[in-house]
């Protein structure tokens, strides 16, 4: 059991470390404040491969690994966790077609998610369907060869601007084995989107309903066979909270080293409140839980990687571990800040904003339990 990383996951890493320093960490507060979606800069990170890191090389993917995922994540999230978690997003919903899809589809769709000319997203949770995501109610019917899908998604990131989605709809019986997954493509006939939402964080990115409105769809553009929408669904959400719970450690270690460098220039009582026993052990314990974050998201990765029979239980553990420990360390380093963390002067309040979501989704954290629990009654 080997611990350290290789050459190159140290070479990803400082990579992604570089990016998120330079093109990400300076804007992250103006593109919170203003609400805005920096395609062009995410298209840079394509560039790097970060926006394929799983997808097969024969279509420009990276193929790299879902520990390799996880260390980018990390890296990415320390910049600006919101455009960070946006990539994670784009590449589950890629990693689908590339992982179920024909040759004709990869081909055909692939090459230009690989760059991020164009961007996809990911769309399964509907407005009367959320942690019970199999009772979903969007339905695709056969009418020759295309479907007619009717319904619509809830808190779709990047609705209205992604050219691609990746849909779970109905097209059998109800319950999971009546599901399917069809990408829907931005311009097809009946597909509309409704308000952008205004949300507690996660701002860089735009969130909508999706809309399907008779949305005449090709039947070439099914993903995999009918019934099999809920399996791909459920694998493509493995990777993602491996990535979700790599967003979080990434946060969370940023929240640490600027409560860090705080409390060492903060001076009370006549001297830096770094050397009083209350702050560091408070500081000891947020590092301690970043540390446990981290490798139980790379355990889960590596899981995930070797196809071990208990991945989806530990990618689960992982998924609600780091997220709960990220929200409860950037909150921490809040209260380390005093009052001036409550001001949008310092990143503080922002990273416990942006990372309040993370315990929601890609299967919320009582989900997350549900899977374990379930895993340990089988054993």
């Amino acid at each position: 059991m080997d611990f350290e990383l290789t050459e190159d996951q140290r070479a990803v890493e400082d990579a992604a470390r570089k990016f998120a320093k330079d093109r990400l960490l300076p804007f992250a507060a103006e593109w919170d404040e203003k609400e805005h979606f920096p395609v062009d800069v995410m298209r840079e990170a394509a560039a790097l491969g970060f926006a394929s890191i799983y997808v097969k090389s024969d279509v420009g993917g990276s193929e790299m690994s879902r520990l390799d995922a996880a260390i980018i994540m990390e890296e990415l999230s320390a910049g600006c966790t919101s455009t960070a978690a946006f990539i994670s997003i784009h590449n589950m919903a890629s990693w689908m077609i590339d992982r179920f899809g024909s040759d004709e589809q990869r081909k055909r769709l692939l090459p230009k998610l690989v760059t991020m000319e164009k961007i996809a997203s990911y769309c399964l949770t509907e407005p009367g369907s959320g942690s019970d995501a199999a009772s979903l109610k969007t339905r695709a019917v056969k009418d020759g060869d295309h479907y007619v899908l009717n319904g619509s998604k809830a808190f779709i990131s990047g609705a209205g601007v992604s050219d691609v989605y990746v849909c779970m709809v109905r097209t059998g019986e109800d319950g999971p084995k009546g599901i399917s997954c069809i990408v829907v493509e931005k311009g097809m006939p009946g597909l509309s989107f409704g308000k952008k939402e205004r949300k507690m964080g996660w701002n860089s990115q735009p969130t909508a309903q999706v809309i399907f409105d008779n949305c005449r769809v090709p039947v070439a553009n099914r993903i995999g066979a009918e019934g099999e929408g809920f399996r791909i669904a459920m694998m493509g959400l493995d990777g993602g909270r491996i990535n979700i719970g790599a967003c979080s450690v990434g946060t969370a270690r940023a929240a640490l080293d600027e409560a860090k460098a705080y409390v060492t220039d903060r001076k009370q009582f006549g001297r830096p409140i770094a050397e009083f026993q209350a702050t560091q052990f408070k500081l000891a314990d947020m590092a301690t839980e970043l540390e446990a974050s981290r490798l139980m998201i790379r355990n889960a990765a590596d899981a995930l990687d070797k196809k071990a029979p208990r991945a989806t239980m530990l990618c689960a553990m992982a998924k609600r571990f780091a997220s709960d420990m990220g929200s409860k360390i950037a909150n921490e380093a809040l209260q380390l800040h005093g009052g001036y963390g409550y001001l949008k002067d310092f990143p503080a309040e922002r990273h416990v904003r942006d990372l309040r979501v993370h315990q929601i989704l890609e299967g919320t954290n009582e989900i997350m339990r549900v899977i374990v629990a379930r895993e340990m009654f089988r054993q």
